[in-house]
């Protein structure tokens, strides 16, 4: 399914499993490997550009393109908490299985909760892209703030 599929022909695009409309989307981990095409199409989606990392205000989402060598990843999952919003959502993108940077499954499994994240959901992100859903759990969202 193309990221930029239109939702009138009876099934969602990716984009839009991923933010809503109006959303601000923060980018954490870009550079020139990740999946320009799901890119623009998240941001058509939210009608904004995304913002980076050094953005100050409340963020929906965080689209987070994470690679085997970028560094500890809990350290990353918790300083994205920061600006997420109450019900916001993390989206972990990792190099499929047999490309460079590829992330083992186990490594997220063991990383999220220690950052204080559930994974609600798997999927496929394009050609080369992973995605994990990672939501703070309910009992402990509103005691983060």
């Amino acid at each position: 399914m193309s990221a930029t599929a239109d939702p009138a022909e009876g099934h969602r695009s990716l984009a839009d499993k991923l933010v809503t409309p109006g959303s601000i989307v923060q980018e954490i981990g870009y550079d020139d490997d990740v999946d320009e095409d799901l890119r623009r199409a998240v941001q058509e989606r939210c009608g904004s550009p995304l913002v980076g990392d050094d953005y100050d205000d409340v963020v929906d989402t965080v689209l987070l393109w994470w690679r085997d060598d970028d560094g500890d990843l809990v350290d990353v999952l918790v300083d994205a908490l920061g600006p997420l919003a109450e019900n916001g959502v993390i989206w972990l993108f990792t190099p499929k299985s047999g490309r460079p940077g590829h992330v083992e499954p186990s490594d997220i499994n063991e990383a999220a909760p220690t950052a204080g994240l559930t994974q609600t959901t798997s999927l496929s992100a394009g050609r080369d892209w992973s995605g994990a859903r990672l939501v703070s759990p309910r009992t402990s969202r509103s005691s983060r703030r």
